[in-house]
């Protein structure tokens, strides 16, 4: 299995693991983006710098409210206490976040924490970035927990 092949199971994963997190709180979710794509159109994609590769993986709705989901799992090697986006997912992100508001954009990581684009530029902005500038970091606490930003979960009556 190749690094892209194992990455793309980890972030599907990731996304039905966020998605069913989402339906026991109440919120209708549809997968989008690239992952919903045919596989020539993916390999397009990734030839790219287009910001459609990085179009949220998911849409919910909830009582007429409306939200995108970027699922960001890492590989089980990478645990630290910082979360690592690219430079140009959080470019995308914030420009999406622009594009189409009042629609908000959220970031869910593998510990089911959450960020926008513009807390992450506001927590990065007078960090050190990677050396190569492809990444930025930003520590884990300053996350969300999923229940305060998505509701906690739905009761269901017998």
């Amino acid at each position: 299995m190749t690094q892209w092949q194992e990455r793309k199971q980890v972030g599907e994963a990731h996304e039905a693991r966020v998605a069913t997190a989402l339906c026991a709180r109440g919120w209708t979710v549809q997968r989008c983006g690239q992952g919903t794509y045919a596989p020539s159109i993916q390999r397009a994609l990734a030839r790219t710098a287009s910001a459609l590769r990085y179009f949220p993986d998911l849409i919910a709705a909830r009582d007429g409210e409306l939200i995108t989901i970027d699922a960001k799992d890492r590989m089980p090697s990478t645990h630290t206490d910082r979360y690592a986006i690219s430079s140009a997912t959080l470019a995308a992100g914030l420009l999406f976040t622009a594009t189409h508001a009042p629609t908000p954009l959220y970031y869910v990581f593998g510990d089911l924490k959450v960020l926008t684009p513009a807390e992450i530029q506001h927590y990065t902005t007078h960090t050190r970035r990677h050396r190569s500038g492809a990444w930025v970091m930003v520590t884990t606490h300053q996350a969300h927990p999923f229940s305060d930003v998505f509701g906690a979960i739905a009761n269901r009556a017998a």
